[in-house]
């Protein structure tokens, strides 16, 4: 039976605009093929409560060392301030365990540096903030693969599985990627949505209440 649980990363200083689409629409179950098909759990370092960085105190639903990639359908990553001094290298680590065992992984802003830095980058197609970025703050060797693009899905591939990359300022193209990967919306539904809040068309919002409708 498909495992419907996405697990959400969360750690202080979190970046949470940056999964906000991404958490809204998968606990929306308006405008969905399969209404509540994914259940979200929170996954923290340890059980004590975190502060992203807009000030939102979450009290997380498991701890890393309960977390089992095979009991997930998605690990997200978001970014935070605490990257850059490796605070959220454990979660790059299960990440890789993750990718081993063919479940994917999506990751956004200080959330690639992260993953950079292990080596998950090195030779797949990804995105991050700039080029520049993981240069700078990784001992990172992708720059082939580097895609100068917003939000970009790779794999799966003979050895690792599916991974979802994007840059900081792009959650919405974040969230398209995530929920391609999910099915979670019909062909006409997601192009309604990429409308309205990617393209910034009002004419989405009357096509995604057309699609509600129907």
């Amino acid at each position: 039976m498909p495992n419907h649980t996405i697990h959400l990363a969360v750690y202080n200083t979190m970046a949470d605009w940056e999964v906000g689409y991404v958490m809204a629409y998968i606990n929306s179950p308006e405008f969905q093929k399969v209404p509540n098909r994914y259940e979200v759990k929170t996954v923290g370092e340890t059980l004590e409560p975190i502060t992203t960085k807009g000030g939102l105190r979450i009290l997380p639903d498991l701890s890393l060392d309960m977390l089992i990639p095979d009991n997930s359908r998605m690990l997200i990553l978001p970014g935070a301030d605490t990257v850059a001094e490796g605070g959220i290298d454990a979660f790059a680590k299960m990440a890789a365990h993750f990718l081993k065992a063919y479940v994917t992984v999506a990751a956004i802003c200080g959330a690639t540096a992260a993953l950079a830095k292990i080596g998950l980058l090195d030779a797949v197609p990804h995105t991050s903030n700039a080029r520049a970025f993981l240069e700078m703050m990784t001992n990172y060797k992708g720059t082939d693969y580097y895609q100068d693009v917003q939000a970009i899905t790779s794999g799966p591939t003979s050895t690792s599985g599916t991974l979802i990359t994007a840059s900081g300022i792009a959650p919405v193209a974040f969230a398209v990627e995530i929920f391609r990967e999910l099915d979670l919306y019909s062909g006409p539904t997601l192009a309604a949505w990429i409308k309205l809040y990617q393209n910034q068309d009002p004419n989405g919002f009357y096509e995604l209440m057309a699609e509600h409708a129907a």
